[in-house]
């Protein structure tokens, strides 16, 4: 949980954000919190941040952006990328600091103060999916990179998301968008005074085909409910999805002309998905609580190696995860002058009713791999102490415990069992103002991510009956960062050098049911970011970020981490053409990367600009959004592995998987607003 926004948020603090008042009448004090508080990038973070990579990115800042997928708003985040390599109701696959995150197996999220992370999931450890998130009532963005912050624990190795949303809008809206390949989409939403506090409600439904050969057939729903009073929030929200997936598909059968580049193989993959939430989050004087209760659904099909391991009836598999979450964390600051101090605990109970995985035959489930019952609990303290050495100094130190214990309940016996684990992660960081507007920064941390407790209990592989090892619970994680900050007038600019170790990245491989050990490994990098406005109404942003990433411990052979990415660069520039038109070109590139151990099987890079155009005409806002401008055919993703089609060698063919970027398509949007 992020216990302590101070340090990730405190520019975001309303006292340092400039208020836009947006049509309200401002009478004094008392109608302060009537005011709409525009957060962004211009906020200043030297004297209150403590390492150069973390910062905070508001609704400002990405107004005026195109966007494909909800999961790309994760890419305000400098140097991460968040692609897709099915269907757009499964969450997306991140990439950050040297990491193939997966679903977000290194990437902690939280949304309102609730984590979003899915542990011992049925698709994959630590599962992150954003599509419940409506992008014009997020608020703010606040992201931290490495281990270095007490008060985040599990996921957080290799960065940190923490998305707030909108307590209250300056006027209702409505809104609809239309575009390429049968896109549809509505938004309402809006607020008003209840009871001494706001009330707002927003309610969005996406239809969508695809580019794809195999219509895509979403439908997607999204609902909130949120009422603020003036120091606590209640928070409800509601999310259903289903879906058809082009997964992705091998190369030779597009070069052979069996498919095209947006074909596919099995008509039957795809899913469904629900989530429900309430949430608390409240502000006591010095003392802040959250607390949070999910319930989460996810059915999804999918067939990646086609006939391989059954010629007659396919491999196609159905993976299921049915569950509760439920949990909550506080947090209280004391002390005041040149030493501030700051202590906090969470804790969180997942109660899975069903983590299964089923073999499925024409889109029916055939027969059962593994289906299991799941408690799993976690608690974690942390505290620190932020020393003001000189005005221009500050020291933190910092330790955080964490335990978590589980309760596996297989329907193959020899699975089953209990357990726990506990790791302490002692923190460290040098903040020093050397100037006015610049800061140098040094830290240190350790942490952890937690593998599927499926994996601590396993004994024999529930696909072959074969013996089966166990793994931990906790992966550990040590990484130490250097970093600068300048804040000067219309520039604000950052550089880091980073180190990160991850003792084992062992995983549970929810695709098969086992347990798969890979070697430790270490990364080292350094990321750039730049926000400058040169003049009024012009804003230039870029990042880029280059990471070595290798295995420890392993023949010299087979030291590429694959999907590791060495090289992310992403930028843009918005300009005000008139008083009513502003335009957008954004740039994001990922470089090609090793997709076996030995580096002979490489991915290809991708490139992607996107363009958009946005006119205010008085309550009427038109965008026309253009994603793919140049028709790029690059692959969002590749993997390399062995696969059979039919006719094919019985041992199957290796080959390079693919499932390309979406082709040139144009999305317009008509808001309303009230």
């Amino acid at each position: 949980m992020a216990l302590f926004p101070a340090q990730a948020a405190h520019a975001g603090d309303a006292g340092q954000a400039a208020p836009a008042s947006e049509g309200e009448n401002r009478t004094g004090d008392q109608d302060v919190s009537r005011d709409i508080v525009v957060y962004g990038r211009g906020l200043q973070q030297v004297g209150t941040a403590t390492s150069g990579s973390q910062g905070v990115v508001g609704y400002a800042d990405f107004e005026n952006r195109p966007i494909a997928r909800v999961g790309e708003l994760a890419e305000n985040v400098p140097g991460l990328i968040a692609t897709q390599h099915s269907g757009e109701g499964k969450a997306n696959q991140y990439f950050l600091r040297g990491f193939n995150l997966d679903h977000g197996t290194d990437l902690a999220g939280f949304v309102d103060g609730a984590p979003v992370n899915m542990r011992t999931h049925g698709h994959g450890q630590g599962y992150l999916d954003l599509n419940f998130l409506i992008p014009e009532l997020v608020e703010r963005i606040d992201y931290t990179k490495g281990p270095y912050h007490a008060e985040l624990g599990d996921f957080a190795n290799a960065g940190s998301l923490a998305f707030t949303t909108k307590s209250r809008l300056a006027h209702p809206m409505a809104e609809v968008s239309g575009g390429s390949f049968g896109y549809v989409r509505g938004l309402v939403a809006g607020s008003g005074e209840l009871a001494g506090g706001t009330l707002l409600g927003a309610f969005e439904g996406t239809r969508a085909d695809g580019p794809w050969v195999l219509s895509e057939n979403l439908a997607k729903f999204n609902a909130l409910l949120k009422y603020s009073r003036a120091n606590w929030s209640l928070g409800l929200s509601a999310y259903a999805n289903h879906w058809r997936s082009t997964d992705q598909i091998p190369e030779r059968a597009v070069a052979s002309g069996q498919i095209p580049l947006n074909g596919y193989i099995d008509p039957n993959d795809g899913g469904r998905s629900g989530r429900i939430a309430l949430n608390f989050n409240g502000h006591f004087g010095r003392t802040t609580v959250a607390a949070y209760a999910i319930g989460s659904r996810l059915r999804l099909t999918s067939d990646f190696t086609y006939f391989l391991n059954d010629p007659v009836n396919g491999d196609a598999f159905r993976q299921v995860d049915r569950r509760g979450v439920f949990g909550g964390s506080v947090r209280h600051e004391g002390g005041e002058g040149a030493l501030v101090w700051r202590v906090g605990g969470d804790a969180r109970w997942d109660h899975i009713g069903q983590v299964g995985i089923f073999r499925v035959a024409n889109g029916v489930v055939t027969g059962t791999i593994r289906n299991d019952r799941v408690d799993e609990v976690s608690g974690g303290l942390c505290g620190e102490g932020e020393w003001h050495v000189t005005p221009a100094l500050r020291l933190v130190l910092g330790l955080r415990g964490d335990v978590i214990g589980y309760d596996v309940r297989s329907d193959l016996a020899a699975n089953s069992g209990k357990g726990s684990a506990g790791m302490v992660s002692p923190k460290a960081a040098l903040a020093w103002q050397v100037g006015k507007g610049v800061e140098l920064y040094a830290n240190y941390g350790e942490g952890f991510h937690s593998n599927d407790v499926r994996g601590a209990t396993i004994t024999v592989d529930p696909a072959s009956g074969a013996p089966q090892g166990r793994v931990g619970v906790m992966a550990k994680s040590r990484g130490a960062e250097l970093g600068a900050r300048i804040e000067r007038g219309r520039l604000t600019a950052s550089l880091v050098g980073f180190w990160l170790d991850l003792a084992s990245e062992l995983v549970f491989v929810g695709d098969e049911g086992v347990t798969e050990p890979n070697a430790a490994t270490r990364r080292f990098g350094t990321e750039l970011s730049l926000f400058w406005k040169p003049v009024d109404g012009l804003t230039i942003d870029g990042s880029l970020a280059y990471t070595h990433a290798r295995f420890r411990g392993v023949d010299a052979d087979a030291v590429f981490i694959p999907n590791a990415t060495p090289l992310v660069l992403a930028g843009g520039v918005s300009g005000r053409i008139t008083s009513r038109l502003t335009a957008t070109l954004r740039l994001r590139h990922f470089a090609s990367a090793p997709l076996t151990e030995d580096n002979l099987h490489r991915s290809s890079s991708t490139t992607l600009v996107n363009a958009g155009a946005y006119w205010d005409i008085g309550r009427w806002r038109i965008s026309a959004d253009m994603m793919n401008l140049f028709n790029a055919r690059d692959p969002d993703i590749s993997y390399w592995y062995a696969s059979r089609l039919p006719g094919e060698p019985a041992g199957g063919v290796e080959d390079r998987h693919i499932h390309p970027v979406e082709p040139r398509q144009v999305r317009a949007t008509l808001r309303y607003s009230l």
